[in-house]
């Protein structure tokens, strides 16, 4: 569950009326028929009356669920005002010539990336050799699109060491089943696959590039249900020119000396730079806590290698990197904001390990080693700060950024120089820049657009006390000297999991709320990575309520600071973050007028039984221990919806191929929601048969789910351009 990244308590004196939009005055698909299956836990008996819409092959609940996409897609469409501001978005979107992702660097000023040009619908493989050479598309999934009727999109991909061939991973209609290929930078010819069952990626090239490791799934057989298949992953060595099938398993659950388990452990494997050695890293389920291994090199490659543990996850590591025989650290251990630490790769002692850089009021947040130091990032509130290690002297400097908002560190490779970041603020687009010693210089890489620097909008930075004291992060993106009297219309967004922080990014649509008066606010509540990882605790497993607790208290102080009313306040969130509506809806329903979830975990009580959900328990709990089943009824949304309560509207929308949150979280929470309600406003569920998690989804798919959102808010908060006459 990857994420996606508002408010209220000055009452109007009366809500006005909201008029039905044409689409919801004819009749609507029938309602889900409730056919309850209770189950005890604990000595808690728990009703499911909709257990049965998980059977989305079920020809019945096929249909039931087409009805239902049917109307909400006409209910939608018919908002008035929702075809022009879809016009506003794409304008918006399209005022760049291009937008790129994840640039790569390698020796001999080679760069590879991916670009959306303006008039494409999902982005390309793209190279090219220094900054005013041709650029050349390696690949470009829309040509599959065309062929097959189906969006496809890459998923991933990884240059091998000398840039001569690319790995990528590519998937169709957003459920991320990516098969593997590999392409000759050169001539684009391809030279292998498709390898399928390549979801995980984790490719690494050796440094003569014969060859990579990489993540494979099992093969399901006929047997198998859903839940085993992120199951017994295993890292493989591939040489080009032979047979996949043939390939060694190198790490697995079940290879010599390595502690993983079968379940929930995913291993990936790379070489360390500089050594005879490869490095294991074992992922446990969501943990951020690693283990990690080494092994030689030759061995891994020959597929039997004798692993030796580095780093257990009581070491508390969330990232490591090197230099040589230099093993350096990401930590929280005794360090809630975290350390930098450094201890030796052959002889390592964590207990008396040197500490690099000592946690200070910022929250360091990531690490990447380059040719000329150890490049670690800092989080301080909004705004990220660049820092260098000198591995010579130890020394740290600060590399002052052009832009205070939020620092993506790209293009990292030990054998050169510097690195690019990614900068960008709430209210200023993303622009590539490259660090030359103590400069920071424009690649130009990403061409800027004319609405990359709005002036007419400003950010503000707050902490909101919670009901327990807590002070919560809320960024209010608005237009400068906006009215506070209450009538703004206005969204608040929050994820508040796996530690996750919603760090400052630019939204061109976003654009098109602001411009109409619309306040935009983000949170980051406990279960987010604010202020560390104690705050990341304080919303987890059992204390996951102040999650949505914070959330509240964010929600009443934009309305008490007058930003906006009840009326005129929505919730957004999605994944993970679906926690986090569904509960504020919940517990508050008085304090919204809107709800959106988008590909929400609604029941928590049944995630852990689908294919995603094993992996997902060190994060939420199991209903198997008694501890657990309370703390995930208390965060499931669809068992704490009650009879006769006036809820809010509410928008799900969900990818029907969704291979991360299972579309029955929202088809389930929306039939329970639409019997339960009594206030009358409509429950909508918005569902998209082409996509999944929201990963890969084609521009157009993207900017239509924006507008759906945003008219539907200003719809319910009667907004006279977007309620029938």
């Amino acid at each position: 569950m990857r994420r996606l990244s508002l408010a209220v308590l000055f009452l109007l004196a009366a809500t006005p009326a909201v008029a039905l939009t044409p689409a919801l005055t004819r009749t609507p698909p029938p309602e889900a028929t409730p056919k309850p299956v209770t189950e005890t836990f604990f000595g808690t008996p728990i009703v499911d009356p909709y257990r049965y819409l998980e059977d989305v092959k079920n020809p019945a609940v096929a249909a039931w669920m087409q009805s239902q996409a049917d109307y909400a897609r006409a209910a939608l469409d018919a908002i008035p005002g929702r075809a022009p501001l879809l016009a506003r978005i794409k304008r918006f979107a399209d005022a760049a010539p291009a937008h790129l992702n994840d640039v790569r660097r390698r020796p001999n000023d080679l760069y590879f990336y991916l670009k959306r040009a303006t008039g494409d619908d999902q982005y390309k493989l793209c190279f090219r050799r220094g900054m005013v050479s041709g650029e050349k598309i390696l690949v470009d999934p829309q040509a599959l699109a065309k062929a097959s009727s189906k969006p496809h999109a890459i998923n991933w991909f990884e240059p091998s060491a000398s840039g001569r061939y690319v790995a990528y991973g590519m998937s169709a209609g957003g459920a991320e089943d990516a098969d593997l290929y590999v392409v000759d930078s050169a001539t684009g010819k391809r030279l292998l696959g498709p390898v399928t069952r390549a979801d995980y990626g984790g490719v690494s090239w050796v440094g003569d590039d014969s060859g990579f490791f990489f993540t494979r799934l099992q093969p399901l057989t006929a047997d198998m249900t859903a839940v085993d298949k992120f199951q017994k992953p295993r890292a493989l060595f591939v040489r080009l020119g032979r047979d996949v099938d043939d390939a060694p398993s190198v790490l697995a659950f079940d290879s010599p000396g390595v502690t993983m388990s079968p379940v929930d452990d995913v291993p990936v494997v790379y070489p360390l730079p500089e050594t005879s050695y490869v490095a294991g890293v074992i992922a446990h389920g969501t943990d951020r806590e690693i283990a990690f291994y080494v092994a030689p090199t030759v061995e891994a490659i020959a597929g039997h290698a004798q692993w030796r543990k580095l780093v257990d996850p009581g070491d508390e590591i969330t990232a490591v990197d090197s230099a040589g025989d230099r093993l350096f650290a990401l930590s929280h251990k005794d360090a809630t904001r975290f350390r930098v630490l450094e201890t030796s790769l052959t002889h390592p002692d964590w207990a008396h390990a040197r500490v690099l850089i000592e946690q200070g009021a910022g929250v360091l947040t990531g690490l990447a080693r380059a040719a000329d130091g150890l490049f670690v990032t800092r989080r301080d509130g909004a705004v990220s700060h660049l820092l260098r290690v000198d591995l010579k002297t130890g020394g740290i400097s600060e590399i002052s950024v052009p832009l205070a908002g939020s620092i993506e560190l790209n293009g990292i490779d030990y054998r050169l120089p510097g690195a690019l970041l990614t900068l960008q603020s709430w209210t200023r687009a993303a622009q590539i820049y490259r660090v030359a010693g103590s400069s920071v210089i424009n690649t130009r890489l990403q061409p800027r657009g004319r609405f990359d620097e709005m002036p007419d909008f400003v950010s503000t930075e707050v902490l909101v006390k919670s009901h327990d004291g807590a002070l919560v992060p809320l960024s209010i993106i608005h237009k400068r000297g906006v009215k506070l009297d209450g009538s703004n219309p206005t969204i608040l967004y929050g994820y508040a999991s796996y530690g996750f922080t919603e760090e400052p990014f630019f939204s061109p649509s976003r654009l098109a709320w602001l411009e109409r008066g619309g306040v935009f606010a983000v949170a980051n509540p406990r279960g987010s990575g604010a202020f560390g990882q104690d705050w990341y605790k304080a919303g987890f497993q059992a204390s996951k309520p102040n999650s949505w607790l914070d959330f509240i208290a964010c929600a009443e102080y934009l309305v008490a600071q007058r930003y906006t009313s009840s009326a005129k306040l929505a919730i957004w969130g999605g994944s993970a973050g679906g926690i986090l509506i569904g509960r504020a809806m919940t517990e508050r329903p008085d304090l919204f007028a809107v709800a959106i979830s988008a590909v929400g975990v609604l029941d928590t009580l049944r995630a852990e039984f689908t294919a995603n959900g094993i992996q997902n328990i060190s994060e939420f709990g199991s209903v198997k221990s008694e501890s657990g089943f309370r703390a995930l009824v208390a965060m499931s949304t669809y068992h704490q919806i009650k009879d006769g309560v006036k809820y809010p509207a509410v928008l799900f929308t969900a990818g029907v191929n969704d291979p991360r949150v299972d579309v029955w979280h929202s088809t389930k929470t929306a039939a329970r929601l639409r019997a339960a309600s009594s206030s009358g406003k409509p429950v909508l569920l918005r569902l998209d048969y082409d996509s999944g998690h929201g990963i890969g989804d084609t521009q157009t798919q993207t900017e239509q789910e924006r507008a759906d959102v945003f008219a539907f808010a200003l719809w319910q908060f009667g907004v006279p351009e977007f309620r029938s006459p």
